[in-house]
């Protein structure tokens, strides 16, 4: 990667290892990042899937990925960016445990690459599907692997 999109963050995070259950952290109040607390959720994406582009104006996300490896892939098309016409590609999972907060208004479509797989966004405000702004996979330009 050679540039990281301005005011994406990627935090690793600390994994409890013990023999009756381990503890994965996803976010605390003081942790970089932490924009306020809205909502949580879990998603899920199926291997070799590709959830298309989304941009959200007033949503700051916190994406953990507890369970399977998942592959992000954030585009900056914002005017007044400094990292404006950059892509960044993050893979998370267990064994690179880590939060990737994206900030508002840039693009974020994700893929999965392990068999189940399972994604946590800590987000700063409830859903509004009037926030949100999407694009077809096509619309922005990026060479899946």
């Amino acid at each position: 990667m050679d540039k990281l999109i301005s005011g994406i963050i990627l935090s690793p995070l600390k994994q409890i290892f013990h023999p009756l259950g381990d503890v994965f952290h996803a976010m605390k109040k003081s942790d970089s990042g932490f924009a306020g607390f809205g909502e949580a959720y879990f998603s899920t994406i199926k291997k070799g899937e590709i959830k298309a582009w989304k941009k959200h104006k007033e949503m700051t996300l916190n994406l953990v990925v507890p369970v399977g490896k998942i592959r992000f892939v954030a585009f900056d098309d914002r005017e007044e960016s400094s990292t404006k016409g950059v892509f960044n590609e993050f893979t998370l999972s267990v064994e690179n445990y880590c939060r990737l907060t994206v900030p508002l208004q840039v693009w974020l479509a994700f893929e999965g690459v392990g068999e189940y797989n399972l994604l946590l966004n800590v987000a700063n405000m409830k859903h509004n599907p009037d926030e949100v702004e999407r694009k077809n996979l096509d619309e922005i330009l990026y060479q899946w692997k």
